[in-house]
């Protein structure tokens, strides 16, 4: 069992003053089995008015305004939340179960290719080559393993708004482009696929006690009768170091912040994560 502090801060700061903002926070972890969220507050400043509500994902969203004339909107959110390790789900299902007509069905919308997860030539090419895979698990496992290896973690190679294909070709990327083209690749297949935000605790070896800068992380989870979660980016199972925030069809269902503001000022945007081991 771990137990974790995780605050999660956001600063917009405005180059002159902004009559209004709306936004939506996606900061609050799931309850789950093997993820309990023992706290969650958001402080948020200046705040007129919020709504919370589970959207259609199941993420808990809190919608907020900010009517007031300001040039700095300050946004925290303190989670405790205890992690437990889950068995791994058996791999049961062979090519025909996925395939099953009332399967894709059920499960259209994870088979969904959005823009962003969408493959190209490249990423098909990849496709292909696990495609005689004896089961899907294999499939899966496979794509995830290939991902990890051909491509280098480089922050800043890319932006919010990137597709996967893109990061592909250049074989660089960050966690969100590592997600869509896995979750491309699997949808491809056939195989239904989601992506994952929340966090990663930055050093499994963190004491009780002691603070690490953290940061939020993408990670995906695949269909095998049952929901299967896979980390391509670090190449490592999904354990108790990582802590589920949102689930949806690729980032733009689940970003932490997101919104629009009403004023000429340009927006300076700054996010800190620092995670706590508790217990």
């Amino acid at each position: 069992m771990r137990r974790y502090r995780i605050v999660h801060t956001t600063t917009l700061a405005y180059d002159g003053p902004i009559r209004a903002a709306h936004n939506e926070l996606r900061m609050t972890p799931l309850n789950e089995p093997g993820q309990t969220t023992l706290e969650n507050r958001i402080r948020i400043r200046p705040m007129t008015w919020s709504h919370v509500y589970r959207d259609h994902w199941g993420t808990h969203v809190m919608a907020m305004e900010s009517l007031a004339e300001h040039q700095r909107l300050d946004i925290e959110a303190i989670s405790t939340v205890e992690r437990v390790e889950t068995d791994e789900p058996e791999p049961t299902c062979d090519w025909a179960a996925v395939h099953d007509p009332a399967v894709q069905d059920r499960l259209y919308e994870w088979l969904m290719l959005s823009p962003r997860t969408r493959p190209g030539e490249e990423v098909r090419e990849l496709v292909e080559a696990v495609r005689g895979e004896p089961s899907p698990r294999q499939a899966a496992d496979a794509v995830c393993r290939r991902v990890r290896e051909a491509m280098e973690y480089k922050p800043g190679s890319t932006g919010v708004h990137s597709r996967g294909e893109e990061a592909w070709r250049e074989r660089a990327g960050v966690c969100q482009d590592f997600a869509h083209i896995t979750i491309g690749a699997l949808r491809a297949l056939g195989i239904p696929a989601r992506y994952v935000s929340g966090y990663l605790v930055p050093r499994r070896d963190l004491e009780v006690g002691e603070t690490a800068t953290g940061e939020s992380h993408a990670w995906v989870e695949f269909w095998d009768d049952a929901w299967v979660p896979a980390d391509p980016t670090n190449g490592t199972g999904v354990g108790v170091d990582h802590v589920v925030v949102a689930r949806g069809r690729d980032y733009d269902d689940v970003p932490p912040f997101k919104g629009i503001y009403s004023g000429r000022a340009t927006a300076a945007l700054d996010v800190v994560v620092a995670i706590t081991r508790l217990a």
